[in-house]
């Protein structure tokens, strides 16, 4: 295993028992113990994943979640005592990848870390597997070798969560996703009906990638069923 994590948590009984319990499952962990030095560790050293709590000393969590998402699409789990649905989907928003609300399972950490390094390794693998290097439509070019993503020759950033939505969507231009099948394709979990999830990523990627996200033309919503690449 022995993934490098970095975990940026300022509660040191917190911070304590979580890196011993990921260090004795194989993963390296470097632990930030505000957001200065968080973000600073994050700008130094190369990492697999991160676990970001939001209520941080010196810089809250969802600024460092929208600096880190300006530069990289590194998967990142929030860590937080906030209990809201407010609180989730704005994480979400913002570009996190999931979301564990305290007080959690140690165990239940360990399963979504090493799910979220699976999906990011497997992306990575059925990339490396594609015959073409790059997928275009209208304005919008998705190179799978670089997993960058171009409107008009200019890059967007995206988050990991929205690259794995529009290559589905991409490589089956004519077909209409249920909101199940695109959370069971990027997920990979059992889908709930947790449909904030979803919509979260989807509005994040229009406002991204759309000229006018109000009236999409990229990702366009199939009443009843769920999203569809528009017509060029």
């Amino acid at each position: 295993m022995n993934e490098k994590i970095l975990l940026v948590e300022d509660d040191p009984a917190i911070g304590e028992m979580v890196k011993d319990h990921l260090e004795k499952e194989g993963f390296q962990i470097r632990h930030a113990t505000n957001g200065t030095s968080g973000i600073n560790l994050f700008h130094q050293e190369h990492f697999e994943l991160i676990l970001l709590d939001l209520m941080l000393p010196e810089m809250n969590g969802l600024d460092i979640l929208q600096a880190i998402r300006q530069k990289s699409t590194i998967p990142i789990i929030i860590l937080s005592a906030k209990e809201s649905d407010v609180d989730k989907v704005l994480g979400l928003g913002f570009g996190a990848d999931d979301y564990l609300t305290k007080p959690f399972s140690l165990i239940e950490l360990s399963a979504r870390i090493k799910s979220s390094l699976r999906r990011v390794n497997q992306y990575i693998q059925n990339i490396q597997h594609d015959e073409s290097q790059q997928i275009q439509i209208h304005e919008l070019t998705l190179d799978t070798e670089t997993l960058r993503v171009y409107k008009n020759g200019r890059e967007i950033p995206l988050t990991s969560k929205e690259l794995h939505i529009l290559k589905l969507l991409m490589t089956h231009p004519k077909r209409a996703f249920t909101k199940a099948q695109i959370y069971q394709a990027v997920w990979q979990q059992e889908y709930y009906g947790d449909e904030n999830a979803i919509q979260v990523h989807i509005s994040r990627l229009r406002e991204k990638i759309e000229d006018i996200p109000s009236s999409p033309q990229y990702i366009k919503t199939v009443w009843g069923i769920g999203y569809r690449l528009g017509d060029f």
